[in-house]
C-alpha cells in the first residue's frame, strides 16, 4: 500500500477540499439551473466542504490519489430533456476541476516561483484537480463518465450503461488495486497538465512536468 507522509497530507488536504467541494457544487448548481431543486433542498448547493465529503473517498484520495465525494442527488424528471440534462450535470463536475487547475496555474504564474510551501500548495491544487477531472470521466458507474457516456449514446442504448451500476464500485476497486487505472490515467493526467501549463504559458511548470 502506498505510504502517506505528513507533508503530503498537508499539501493534499487543501487541494482535496477545494477540488471535491467545487466538483459537487458544480453538479448541484447546473442541476438547479436546469430546473432540479433536489440538491438545493438537501443543502448541497453550497461551498461548505463538510456537506460534500465522503470519508472513505477522502481516504482513498489521500492514499491512492484517486477518490470521490458524496454524490449530489439529482432528479432528472425535473429536466425538460432528461438525457441531455444529466449529460450537462455530469460534465459540470470534471469541468469545474479543470477550471480550478487552470486558475491555480494562473495564480502561480502571477506570484512566481516562491520556493516554499506556497509552491507545494498550488502544485497540489493543480495536480489533484486534474486527477479528479480525469478519474471522474471513467465510464463506470457511479462516476460522472458513465452518465456522460449515457448522455452521448442514442437513447435506446443509454440505459444499458446503468445496468453496471450495482457492480460499479467493485469494478473500480479491481481497476485500482490491479494498477490498471494508474497505468492508463497517469499518462493522460500528465498530458493534460502539460497542455494547461503550455496554455497558460508557465514555462517553469512545463519544465518541472517534463522531468517528472
Amino acid at each position: 500500500m502506498p505510504s502517506v507522509d505528513l507533508e503530503s497530507v498537508l499539501l493534499t488536504v487543501p487541494a482535496l477540499l477545494i477540488g471535491l467541494t467545487f466538483h459537487e457544487y458544480a453538479h448541484a448548481l447546473v442541476a438547479f439551473r436546469l430546473g432540479d431543486p433536489t440538491a438545493k433542498n438537501l443543502g448541497r448547493l453550497t461551498l461548505n466542504p463538510l456537506k460534500h465529503l465522503d470519508p472513505l473517498g477522502a481516504i482513498f484520495l489521500l492514499i491512492f490519489k484517486f477518490g470521490w465525494a458524496k454524490p449530489v442527488p439529482v432528479n432528472p424528471l425535473h429536466f425538460s430533456d432528461r438525457q441531455r440534462g444529466m449529460l450537462w450535470v455530469s460534465l459540470a463536475g470534471p469541468g469545474s476541476n479543470l477550471v480550478i487547475a487552470v486558475v491555480a496555474v494562473l495564480l502561480w504564474k502571477i506570484i512566481g516561483i516562491q520556493k516554499n510551501f506556497v509552491d507545494g500548495v498550488l502544485l497540489y491544487i493543480f495536480h489533484i484537480n486534474v486527477i479528479l477531472a480525469v478519474f471522474n470521466v471513467i465510464p463506470v458507474p457511479p462516476l460522472d463518465g458513465s452518465k456522460i457516456l449515457a448522455g452521448l449514446l442514442p437513447r435506446k442504448y443509454s440505459h444499458t450503461i446503468f445496468l453496471l451500476e450495482k457492480y460499479g464500485f467493485a469494478i473500480l476497486l479491481l481497476l485500482m488495486f490491479t494498477g490498471i487505472i494508474s497505468r492508463v490515467l497517469i499518462p493522460i493526467v500528465r498530458l493534460i497538465e502539460l497542455g494547461i501549463a503550455g496554455l497558460v504559458g508557465f514555462e517553469p511548470l512545463q519544465r518541472m512536468l517534463s522531468f517528472m
